[in-house]
């Protein structure tokens, strides 16, 4: 597609492969992002799931962090899975030391909330905006979001606790939807990226 977006996915840490596949799937380039001048480079970006803390230190060390955040105030959508949604978090309930966020989603999670990595699992999760079937969510050592302010729209929940929400051009999931083979969560993003990149191609 000739007015495909551009959507990075940041490759310092976790499932970066599975997101360029469902990207790709969903109408989008998908290409890895590293630096601050390949972040440059795209219309929006994928946070993907791993270790928070590692992806905060790697994030400074890449030198993206400050310029993530300045993409992210100035409207970039990012969408964030799993450890990705902590990373877009404005705070975190029990922050390890020195983890740091890029912010952007006036929000509380709580890390490791669901439970360890043994405890993983499937459930199927109505997420607003996402018609058919429930959306199938692989949660594993998957945060939950404690609260929200005033501007953040709850998307689903799962067992009482948030799971999904939005802000703006902010997306964020506790879960994992680049694992199943459904790619309508990353559909709505590109979606999102689409819609943003609209008033440059009038």
């Amino acid at each position: 597609m000739t007015d495909a977006p551009v959507i990075g996915v940041l490759a310092l840490q976790g499932d970066v492969r599975e997101h360029l596949i469902a990207l790709a799937a969903a109408d989008a380039v998908a290409r890895p992002v590293r630096r601050p001048e390949e972040l440059a480079e795209v219309d929006g970006l994928v946070l993907p799931g791993g270790e928070s803390t590692t992806i905060s230190k790697l994030a400074i060390l890449f030198g993206v962090m400050e310029p993530l955040r300045a993409r992210v105030r100035d409207g970039m959508p990012v969408y964030g899975t799993c450890a990705g949604m902590i990373m877009l978090a404005d705070k975190i309930l029990d922050p390890r030391s020195g983890q740091e966020t890029i912010g952007g989603i006036d929000m509380i999670v709580r890390r490791n909330a669901f439970g360890r990595q043994n405890e993983s699992f499937e459930a199927a999760v109505d997420v607003k905006g996402i018609t058919g079937d429930p959306v199938e969510g692989v949660f594993i050592r998957a945060p939950w979001v404690e609260s929200v302010g005033a501007e953040t729209e709850v998307l689903a929940e799962y067992d009482g606790h948030i799971v999904a929400v939005r802000q703006g051009n902010v997306l964020a999931t506790s879960f994992h939807p680049e694992l199943t083979g459904d790619h309508r969560v990353h559909s709505l993003f590109v979606d999102m990226v689409r819609a943003d990149r609209a008033p440059e191609s009038l």
